[in-house]
């Protein structure tokens, strides 16, 4: 990295500025791991300060972390086609006009609204989620459905759990230990308000082991051994490409920043995000509990978006 100081100094600002209490980040160069632990891991009850090591609450990178690899694995060996129905793979989903391909890059038309939707049962949520609203409007709307459907997709397929299939198709390969499904003993205080270990997504908490957006805590050790899997394997160099339709360019479950043509990006509500290079084997792993006190998301999304361009700056080959 070019300017190291730069992006710390960055980070800093917005620890004092209380955009996030503390944050746990690594920038990997090839084999080289940086990583940085600054400011706390809680501010109430009481302070506490941020040490290395800890479960972090990964919000909607559990998309790629978990579903949209095991997914991305099923679709580069052949097994499952992009441009087919997600119905021909999970028959429970009324929609036949939807595909995979639709799904993973949020293309499918998708209305997420149900309603009251959080006081439904996992059952119903099931149930509800496999009856939703299909619209004509195939354009970019990111939405949680879709990865959800594509967790059921999973299940359906491999006749097993979300939290099995995570673990056998990609955690146990890349010795990823300490990754799972909340509720965990110990972990940094997503919000406050909410007890320890359990996950911050309400989708997530109804839906256990089986929601495939959100769910999963893991640790800076594991997260960098999932970068490492994908600087180990050429075939993810192939999502360093646009699979929209639309006009909106995405890859398959990885979002493609518009500033740079060689990075997969994916960012969690809780303040975390992945941005990876496959192809010069790059990655920054970003760690932050930001609604930790209050959940000011624009402020944070625009923070957010300064700090990933400094990043891809000082990042990019000159």
């Amino acid at each position: 990295m070019r300017n190291q100081q730069q992006v710390l100094k960055m980070v800093k600002d917005y620890i004092a500025k209380e955009i996030f209490p503390g944050a746990n980040f690594a920038i990997i160069e090839n084999e080289k791991v940086t990583e940085f632990v600054l400011g706390n891991a809680a501010i109430l009850p009481k302070e506490v300060v941020l040490s290395a090591g800890e479960y972090w609450d990964l919000a909607s990178v559990t998309k790629v972390v978990g579903t949209g690899t095991a997914v991305i694995n099923l679709v580069f060996d052949g097994v499952f086609e992009l441009d087919v129905p997600a119905q021909k793979y999970y028959p429970a989903f009324a929609d036949s006009s939807v595909s995979v391909r639709q799904l993973l890059t949020h293309t499918s038309g998708i209305n997420p609204f149900i309603p009251h939707r959080d006081q439904l049962s996992a059952d119903e949520l099931k149930q509800a989620i496999n009856h939703i609203q299909v619209t004509d409007d195939k354009n970019f709307h990111y939405t949680d459905i879709n990865f959800i459907l594509l967790g059921f997709m999973l299940e359906e397929y491999y006749g097993k759990k979300l939290d099995e299939i995570f673990f056998t198709q990609v955690f146990k390969k890349w010795e990823m230990n300490e990754t799972t499904f909340g509720p965990v003993s110990h972990a940094v205080p997503t919000s406050y308000d909410l007890p320890v270990g359990i996950v911050h997504d309400p989708k997530a908490r109804v839906l256990g082991v089986e929601c495939g957006s959100a769910g999963l805590f893991s640790t800076m050790s594991d997260l960098t051994a999932f970068v490492k899997g994908y600087f180990a394997e050429e075939k993810y160099i192939k999502l360093l490409a646009n699979y929209t339709l639309v006009a909106k360019k995405r890859s398959l479950a990885w979002d493609l920043p518009a500033k740079s043509n060689d990075w997969l990006l994916h960012t969690g509500y809780t303040g975390t995000f992945i941005l990876l290079n496959p192809r010069a084997k790059k990655a920054v792993i970003f760690l932050s509990n930001r609604v930790h006190l209050k959940d000011e998301r624009e402020k944070w999304i625009k923070a957010r978006d300064l700090l990933i361009n400094l990043l891809l700056e000082n990042l990019s080959d000159e």
